[in-house]
């Protein structure tokens, strides 16, 4: 028998402090227009429809609060959205979020520049969460994959047989990834997942789509605004 999470039983935390350089422009990403409402709203709307989804936590750059409560400050309310003050490094702005949850049992991380993850990905995400302590979207490499040296000269084909990008949410059980914040000590930090492999937690993956992709530069909003037009 298929066991299935609880209803709000699931925060959801997007970190969201980041000052976007590689995009350009004078904005953050997640806030650039995407058929009517900013980047962020997508991704956050998208989360919000699930009934295992409780409480939504935004890390914010401090500098961009005003904005968050004037121009947003309706979006924010009708989500359900707590808005907390993020720091200067990715973990720094998941700790604060974590430190917001007033209770639930799951913990997931999403991209708030990721605006298209389906419906159908997110449904797997969560089935997929009652059996695993961590699980996270990803999709098997495609390409052919080269290793080259630093003067760009290849060096050799990888084999991308066993080879996934990630990509978000990642979903953990509470504890699990608290447990994995208090052990870290340092090292970089690309996802939540590398965290609870580090303090040894399974990571289990599900097989998400190639359209959720992630906004870096105006070429993916481009590209969001194509596939979101094609719906």
């Amino acid at each position: 028998m298929q066991a299935f999470l609880e209803p709000g039983s699931v925060a959801v935390i997007f970190p969201a402090a980041g000052t976007s350089r590689r995009f350009g422009g004078p904005q953050s990403k997640i806030f650039a227009s995407l058929a009517g409402h900013p980047v962020w709203w997508h991704a956050a709307q998208r989360l919000r429809a699930f009934a295992e989804v409780g409480q939504i936590v935004i890390a914010i750059h401090p500098d961009d609060r005003p904005r968050w409560e004037s121009e947003f400050s309706e979006a924010v309310s009708t989500l359900g959205i707590d808005l907390v003050d993020g720091g200067s490094e990715r973990y720094e702005s998941v700790l604060q979020a974590i430190a917001r949850i007033d209770c639930a049992s799951y913990i997931a991380v999403h991209d708030a520049a990721r605006p298209l993850v389906p419906n159908a990905d997110l449904q797997r995400l969560f089935v997929a969460a009652a059996s695993h302590d961590a699980v996270m979207l990803a999709t098997p490499v495609r390409g052919t994959i080269k290793r080259a040296n630093v003067e760009s000269i290849v060096q050799t084909t990888v084999d991308r047989s066993r080879l996934w990008e990630a990509q978000t949410p990642q979903l953990f059980r509470r504890q699990l990834l608290v447990d994995a914040y208090a052990r870290w000590r340092g090292w970089p930090v690309t996802d939540d997942a590398s965290l609870v492999e580090r303090a040894g937690g399974k990571v289990h993956l599900v097989e998400g789509s190639p359209l959720n992709l992630k906004i870096t530069s105006p070429d993916d909003l481009l590209l969001a605004e194509a596939i979101i037009q094609s719906r």
